[in-house]
């Protein structure tokens, strides 16, 4: 039996007589250029034409790349250090997909490489399961697909030109037409190669320049699209396994419940504010934390420590300062109890060192003893060393009672440490002093900020203290959003489960109550 052909003869006649006089007319043109002498001319034009095409083709294809590089999924910087390594295995699986492995079109192999990076993330948290992506919850599982959806979306329609007057019919259509278009298209390029070779000749060799340059185009689209879709999926995977989402984000800014209690002590009007910076203030006994309390504040909120009855300190870590500064934060200063005994017993200190989003370290530069003050800020720092999900908070030693240095009448401020052209002998000591207080408290020297806090000899408040808060600040934010998200997930918790015990009761109880309930319908 013999098979019917490809191509309709009738068909093909109809397409040539309709791209006759087209041809006509091309063939009549280089005709006429040839017999003018200048064909060559022409060709050398339309090859610079073509060149300058390209290059502007490839000018514009950078700056896709570009602009799609930009648009990609980064990781978050309030991310817990841990996150950090997973994020990099995130990285590495989608820098290695292969476009052709993945068509788009595809939705279960789409789907399998959504699995296969969450399995990627959710083993690094659950090393010890055999099954680690079943440690999501329900909620989470549909509440990280709801928000890779919803940004992919606006990823695409902000970088797929047309993407947003295509519809899902168009596709469709254009996938059924696929096949003619091709068959038909491949008829006029016969047609064509017979009438004029040299102008086909040319035509082709255009067409697959442009070819190769939009190749480039959708291939770069196409892996952009699966590396952001395998980012995106990681990013939010980090964030549920590591605790960062909560299902409930209404009230991210607010201020946590115990915030919101030293908020009410500190000033009753703004018990309503958002979540303030907790900066607490430690050292020892006489050493000017009070002082330096009274300096921050800009008014005398605390006793001094040299007043203090009977010459014991006093315990006021539970008065909060509300601290006013441009630039800085809305911020509550605590003044915790002096660190003094031998013994660092840090249990007393840590329900408010475990709120602190930065630290400052008053120590009297004069006193040479720091056996003792070492012993507590290790006390302090040993919780965090096995917590890489709660890194320290940021510690900043001020450096008190530079006045008392050698020579001790001697008090002519300025004094800066850092210029080697600075050699009065206060300088000199000041230098040797700050050295050895970093060193013996292991501490960067940068960490270190020399100050006078006695209130008529103030120094280096504005000029030292204040500007080394500001430069902690970013860090400082990055302890309060964890400290907030870890608050906040223990609240959610508690609510959500009241609310499920809560109408589980009732679904249990209008049964119960309908029992009971008298019988007002005859026909039953």
């Amino acid at each position: 039996m013999k098979s019917r052909p490809d191509i309709d003869p009738l068909r093909l006649l109809a397409l040539v007589l309709m791209v006759l006089p087209a041809l006509t007319l091309a063939g009549l043109g280089m005709l006429w250029l040839w017999q003018a002498g200048l064909l060559l001319w022409w060709l050398l034009g339309l090859l610079a034409l073509c060149a300058i095409g390209y290059a502007i083709q490839w000018l514009l294809e950078r700056r896709q790349r570009r602009l799609l590089s930009e648009a990609m999924t980064e990781p978050d910087p309030h991310w817990p250090p841990s996150a950090g390594a997973v994020w990099q295995e995130v990285e590495a699986l989608a820098n290695g997909l292969q476009p052709g492995e993945w068509p788009l079109d595809d939705g279960d192999r789409m789907l399998a490489l959504g699995r296969r990076t969450l399995e990627t993330v959710a083993r690094r948290y659950h090393p010890e399961r055999e099954h680690p992506l079943l440690e999501l919850t329900l909620p989470h599982a549909l509440f990280i697909i709801e928000r890779a959806s919803r940004d992919l979306r606006e990823d695409i329609a902000a970088h797929v030109p047309l993407s947003h007057r295509l519809t899902l019919g168009d596709v469709v259509r254009l996938r059924r037409w696929q096949g003619s278009a091709e068959r038909a298209f491949d008829l006029y390029r016969l047609g064509r190669l017979v009438a004029s070779p040299l102008e086909a000749l040319i035509s082709e060799a255009w067409r697959e320049v442009r070819g190769r340059g939009f190749g480039i185009v959708g291939a770069e689209l196409h892996g952009w699209l699966l590396r952001a879709y395998v980012r995106k999926i990681g990013y939010y995977a980090i964030d549920l396994y590591s605790g960062q989402v909560l299902l409930d984000e209404s009230g991210a800014e607010a201020a946590t419940r115990d915030s919101q209690e030293d908020l009410e002590r500190a000033d009753a009007a703004q018990a309503e504010a958002a979540e303030p910076l907790r900066i607490v203030v430690l050292g020892r006994h006489k050493a000017g934390r009070s002082s330096l309390v009274n300096a921050l504040a800009g008014q005398p909120v605390a006793p001094a420590d040299a007043v203090a009855a009977g010459g014991a300190d006093r315990d006021t870590s539970t008065v909060p300062v509300r601290l006013e500064r441009e630039g800085l934060a809305p911020a509550l200063l605590f003044e915790a109890p002096a660190c003094d005994r031998v013994a660092p017993d840090a249990a007393a200190l840590r329900p408010l060192l475990r709120e602190a989003d930065l630290l400052l370290w008053v120590s009297p530069v004069h006193r040479p003893d720091r056996d003792e003050e070492r012993l507590w800020l290790d006390e302090l720092r040993a919780p965090h060393a096995d917590a890489p999900d709660r890194p320290h908070p940021p510690l900043l030693v001020v450096a008190s009672h530079i006045d008392l240095l050698r020579p001790a009448g001697q008090w002519q401020p300025p004094y800066d440490p850092g210029d080697a052209r600075d050699d009065r002998p206060k300088t000199r000591n000041l230098r040797a002093a700050l050295a050895a207080l970093a060193d013996a408290l292991d501490v960067p020297p940068a960490d270190v900020v020399p100050a006078c806090l006695a209130p008529d000899r103030l120094y280096n408040l504005d000029t030292g203290v204040w500007p080394a808060i500001l430069q902690r600040q970013d860090k400082a934010q990055r302890i309060r959003l964890l400290r907030c998200r870890e608050a906040r997930r223990r609240e959610e918790h508690w609510r959500l489960l009241g609310r499920q015990l809560r109408n589980t009761g009732r679904r249990l109880w209008r049964p119960l109550q309908g029992r009971d309930a008298p019988d007002d319908d005859p026909s039953r």
